[in-house]
Formats: C-alpha cells, sequence, structure tokens
C-alpha cells in the first residue's frame, strides 16, 4: 500500500485520538513521524516539544517544518505564559497543524526552570487560562496532557479537580500519563519508571467526567494491552514501544482498524523517496536512520540490522545504499537450528 492510499484509508476510518504516538523529545522529529506514519495509516503523531518562546524568537520555519503526510499530527507546547501560548498556537496552526498540544507532563529540571511542564499541576487555574487563550486564537483542538499528580499531590482529589478545571476552560481531550512525577530527587528518565503506574485512577477518571475524551498514556509495552485500555478509555497513546519497536505500531494499526500490517521490508523501502530527497538536500543520513534501528526488534537477524545501519550512517556519504545492505544482511542471516 502506497503512503497516499494509506492517508486516503486514515482520512475514511480513523478515530480521531484512539491511536497516538506520544511527543518524546529527541525522538519523535520529522523523519520519526514520516516512518511512523508509513507503519500506521491511522495513528495521532505528536513533535517533540516546542517552547513558546521559541517560536517567539526561534527559527519558527525549522521548529514547525513537517511533512503533508504526516496529517493528523499535532504540535505540542511548552510554556506558561497565556499570551505567549495563544501567539505560539496560532504559529502551529497556521502551519498546518491538526491539534495544539500543552505540555503538562514533563517532569526535567530545565523544563521546571522555566515554569512549566509538570510543574503546572500545582497551577490548574494558570493551565486553564494558558488553554483558554489558545483555544480562543486557533480553530483546532487544544489538548493537555498531563500526569496524574506531582509529589505530595493527592490522586483522586487533586487529579479531579485538575480536569474540571481544564474542562470549564475548554478542553475536550485529555492525555493522562498514568503515574505521578516527582520533580525533586528522580531524572525525567526514572519518572517515567519508579512510581507506580495508577491505571485504574485514569479509568475512573474517564467515568467520573466522561464528557472528556480520555487518552491514556505509561507503560503500554505490549500491544495486547492496547485492546484491554480501549474497554476503559477512548484513546492510547504509545510511547517508548513505538519507538523501539517500531512495527508494534502497524501491528496495533491493523489489530484496531482492519487491514493488514506492512511488512518491515516493506516499509524501510517505502522510505526509500523520503530518504533520497532529504539527502538531496544535504540531511545526513544518519539523522533518519536512528530512528529505524528498531524496526527489527525481537526478529532473527534483528541485532545484524541494527549494528549494520549504526555503523555505516554516521559516514558522510552513507545513502540508500546502507539500507539495502541492512536489509540484505537480515535476508542471509542462516536459519535457527530445529
Amino acid at each position: 500500500m502506497t503512503l497516499e492510499n494509506q492517508k486516503t484509508s486514515a482520512d475514511a476510518t480513523s478515530t480521531p485520538w484512539k491511536l497516538c504516538v506520544a511527543p518524546m523529545m529527541d525522538w519523535t522529529d520529522r523523519h520519526c513521524r514520516y516512518f511512523h506514519r508509513l507503519l500506521s495509516p491511522h495513528a495521532r503523531l505528536y513533535t517533540e516539544m516546542v517552547t513558546a518562546a521559541a517560536l517567539m524568537h526561534g527559527n519558527r520555519l525549522h521548529l514547525l517544518e513537517h511533512n503533508r503526510e504526516e496529517h493528523p499530527v499535532a504540535l505540542q507546547l511548552g510554556g506558561a505564559e497565556p499570551d505567549e501560548l495563544a501567539r505560539a498556537a496560532r504559529f502551529g496552526a497556521q502551519a498546518g497543524y491538526d491539534e495544539i498540544n500543552l505540555n503538562v507532563g514533563c517532569p526535567s529540571d530545565r523544563v521546571q526552570s522555566g515554569r512549566f511542564g509538570a510543574c503546572l499541576m500545582r497551577e490548574p487555574q494558570l493551565v486553564a487560562d494558558c488553554v483558554s487563550a489558545m483555544i480562543d486564537a486557533v480553530n483546532v483542538p487544544v489538548t493537555v496532557k498531563c500526569r496524574i499528580g506531582v509529589d505530595e499531590q493527592d490522586e483522586d482529589a487533586d487529579l479531579q479537580r485538575f480536569a474540571e478545571t481544564m474542562i470549564d476552560a475548554g478542553v475536550r481531550t485529555l492525555i493522562v500519563h498514568a503515574r505521578k512525577a516527582w520533580l525533586l530527587g528522580l531524572s525525567p528518565k526514572e519518572n517515567r519508571e519508579i512510581p507506580p503506574l495508577n491505571y485504574e485512577r485514569v479509568y475512573r477518571l474517564k467515568r467520573e467526567l466522561p464528557q472528556l475524551t480520555i487518552v491514556i498514556n505509561g507503560g503500554i509495552v505490549q500491544d495486547g494491552a492496547v485492546r484491554a485500555h480501549l474497554q476503559q478509555v477512548d484513546g492510547v497513546m504509545l510511547g517508548r514501544l513505538a519507538y523501539h519497536d517500531p512495527h508494534a505500531l502497524a501491528r496495533i494499526d491493523a489489530m484496531l482498524f482492519g487491514g493488514e500490517a506492512i511488512a518491515r521490508g516493506q516499509a524501510l523501502r517505502a522510505m526509500r523517496p523520503y530518504i533520497e530527497a532529504e539527502l538531496a538536500r544535504g540531511t545526513k543520513l544518519k539523522h533518519i536512520a536512528r530512528h529505524l534501528l528498531g524496526l527489527y526488534h525481537g526478529q532473527p537477524g534483528g541485532r545484524t540490522f541494527r549494528r549494520v545501519l549504526s555503523e555505516g550512517a554516521h559516514c558522510d556519504d552513507a545513502g540508500w545504499e546502507l539500507m539495502e545492505a541492512a536489509l540484505q544482511a537480515v535476508s542471509q542471516r542462516p536459519a535457527r537450528a530445529a
């Protein structure tokens, strides 16, 4: 199936937030998103977080660059100043993004120092002021990605208050990472792993506030878990599973929306026009190849595939022939003994 045919299928049958790929810093750039779209016609894709201040003062064209094939794709913003976020949201909508998402979940020290990310869970009214200003500025959905709480917050009372405040501000879709964030003492990586998951709290939020579209995120590392979550909430957002085992996106897309999962080799070869166009404009292959390393995750030859790409992509003259070499290495791997 060609990318254009896949997009037609997506436009006809997708449910907006049923399957999403999380915004991940240093990972979900435009090259990654193009690859993910090839694997999944229906998933809603998200950019890395872009700060509103960067859009005001940085290279706006570069920060907002994306391919038309990525749609539906959301721009995730970071910030805590309503007027600035409204302007940034307007820039995103004008650039063609289908959704503007506010980050209220990132626990990094750098993000906290800017008074945005997960620390905003403590200031629901400020978040409400921000999203209200953003909603007034654009005609695309404005959504919020949050945690179930931070530090010593009560997961019941404080999350409920936060969600109700978002509803009052006009938010209709809430993406909830089902862990608390501990803002002191844990690194961002530890905050993705150490605080216990509490899926039931997210399920209960959906029962308590049925008017909200609730998307669950966090610790979803098996294909089968997606269907179980969808019995309780409206959507599932995948993070590390989609990145480290990208073919999981193809399998899950087929499971939820029908059709057959695109084969790994077919998906890689479908990247050829994109890769050659990017090389022609000066992009180094390493910036694209790093997102492809997990394509054969868990498969015979997967380590060989990864090694060929890892060792070769850093060469300045690396081109499509490296992709063919990686595929050839997988196909020539001796079969396991019975």
